[in-house]
């Protein structure tokens, strides 16, 4: 049996599963496996990898896991009961549960009665022999057996006594854990605590009882530990909250509530300056850019923008912060805009590694340029590459490192938009080096993006790790029409690191030009690469013919 205490929560995540059913997720199965084993390095205890012989691809994972075998976590496989009319001993799907060869797995049956006589097309009694049959034969085969009761709250509402019933057959079979699930994610917390108090009475204080919530009320994360708080010792969410629908409740945002407002034991302490690294690459194999806004492991959650709030911060971080950054991993950023004061620029420059005076007059210098600049058009929140490479321009500290001696972009609006329907031609000079390039694209700046790189990459090998991993275009003032100014952001990384830069103008090519070159730029400045020998970048004409 599992050692408890009074304050220990068990953390099952079931990312691998339940998440990937979100739309736009499709893991590989390899990243699924790099997802695994780093929730087993966070601590997670269960990790549900998904349901063997649903698809190949769970299939190979479970053999994967058998050979690359997780270090304290457990992994779970996932399978409904046994069909109606069958026995438990000759369905095919349990079968292929139990080649899985986990030692813990997850059942789930259904709690309404609605479910029953409409979904599985049975009878109840049907319904409670086949729970009771397939929690049995599994534990016959040494298995430890997580019940999931599928619909559980409504059916609860429904009819309490059957769903009451479903709960006692998985019992009385051998269940581990009973996991109370608010599939349609339709309550809301006080509901929950309510019927979670209830089951515990009903069944006895010694009950292991778990939660699974979904957020399509937007309370998926508070439903779970309003059923903490009324007696479940188990929580499943996934990482991110991604989830079919609205998503499931957000592990990221769950495991610091539980820990460190609450004083529960989720994860080992040492582990948990480690979640918002976790969360950040598994949004990287979902291919999801990570929300910025999420609560602790978000870029934005710990970021600071008026003057009076970095002032306040910086003298007490208590004031704006509810914990330290440092305690799930994330930290602190500070972000000059128009709203800015000198505060925000001396504390962001240091971040940079460059230090400044508050007397310095060019500290001054730097925030008025920024003002100045965001009056025009730019936003540099969300660009911080762009920002560093603005003050090392006043210091006298920005390298350059190629001239942009022309750029010609044609395009083709006859031929498929499918296809590479743009050319772009770019003649650089390097090291008093010309060099002229064209490239096609799909658009004119994927052309003109591959012209410049093409051009440059034989000067700076580096570049050819560099890529654009978003792009983006707002159109500052609609009323102005085609003539109104662009602003564009764009974001690059170099596989590990990510920066983003940004470009303004009322010509669109112009601003995506400008946003390029900066992104090239930092990144080689990231890198070290030395600057070539020249003082100024000017800006070019863009013609497109």
């Amino acid at each position: 049996m599992l050692n408890r205490s009074d304050r220990r929560l068990w953390i099952y995540d079931t990312t691998l599963r339940d998440g990937a059913q979100a739309e736009g997720i499709s893991f590989s199965v390899d990243d699924k496996l790099q997802i695994a084993h780093r929730l087993d390095e966070l601590g997670v205890p269960f990790i549900e990898a998904g349901w063997p012989g649903a698809n190949p691809k769970d299939g190979e994972l479970f053999a994967k896991l058998r050979d690359r075998p997780l270090k304290q976590a457990q992994a779970v496989a996932f399978c409904a009961t046994r069909r109606p009319g069958r026995s438990a001993a000759t369905e095919p799907l349990l079968a292929e549960l139990l080649a899985a060869q986990t030692r813990w797995v997850a059942i789930f049956g259904k709690s309404w009665d609605l479910q029953v006589t409409a979904g599985l097309q049975t009878t109840l009694e049907e319904n409670l022999a086949a729970i009771a049959d397939t929690v049995a034969h599994l534990r016959q085969r040494d298995r430890q057996v997580l019940y999931d009761a599928e619909h559980w709250f409504d059916g609860y509402r429904a009819n309490p006594d059957y769903a009451i019933a479903t709960l006692d057959a998985a019992r009385r079979a051998g269940a581990d854990w009973l996991v109370l699930c608010d599939t349609n994610g339709g309550l809301l917390p006080r509901e929950i605590a309510e019927i979670v108090a209830a089951v515990r009475d009903r069944l006895g204080p010694d009950i292991s009882l778990g939660i699974h919530t979904h957020n399509d009320s937007g309370t998926a994360v508070a439903n779970a530990i309003a059923a903490i708080e009324a007696g479940a010792t188990m929580v499943q969410g996934t990482i991110g909250g991604y989830g079919e629908r609205c998503g499931n409740a957000n592990l990221c945002t769950l495991i610091p509530n539980l820990q460190l407002k609450l004083g529960y034991d989720c994860i080992p302490p040492d582990k948990l300056a480690h979640l918002t690294a976790t969360s950040r690459t598994i949004s990287e194999l979902a291919n999801l850019a990570p929300d910025p806004r999420a609560p602790y492991v978000g870029r934005s959650a710990f970021a600071h923008k008026g003057g009076i709030h970095v002032s306040a911060v910086l003298r007490n971080s208590a004031t704006y912060e509810h914990i330290a950054p440092e305690a799930v991993g994330n930290q602190r950023r500070i972000v000059v805009s128009d709203q800015s004061g000198l505060s925000n620029v001396l504390e962001k420059a240091r971040s940079f590694g460059i230090e400044l005076d508050k007397n310095d007059p060019a500290a001054r210098s730097i925030l008025q340029r920024l003002k100045d600049l965001e009056r025009d058009g730019y936003q540099f929140e969300a660009a911080e590459a762009s920002v560093e490479l603005l003050m090392r321009e006043v210091l006298g500290q920005r390298p350059h490192y190629f001239l942009v001696q022309g750029c010609q972009i044609h395009y083709d609006l006859g031929r498929n938009v499918y296809a590479n329907d743009s050319m772009a031609a770019v003649k650089v000079m390097v090291n008093q080096c010309p060099c002229l390039e064209a490239a096609e694209g799909n658009g004119p700046v994927a052309a003109m993006d591959a012209a410049l790189r093409r051009s440059l990459v034989q000067f700076y090998p580096t570049l050819a790790a560099f890529h654009l991993t978003d792009y983006k275009v707002r159109i500052l003032d609609g009323q102005a029409g085609t003539s109104a100014k662009t602003r564009v952001l764009v974001e690059s990384s170099d596989g590990d690191r990510r920066w983003s830069t940004v470009g303004v103008s009322t010509n669109i090519l112009e601003a995506s030009y400008r946003a390029l070159v900066e992104g090239l730029e930092y990144g080689l400045m990231l890198h070290g690469v030395p600057p070539a020998r020249m003082s100024v970048l000017p800006a070019i004409a863009v013609e497109l013919g």
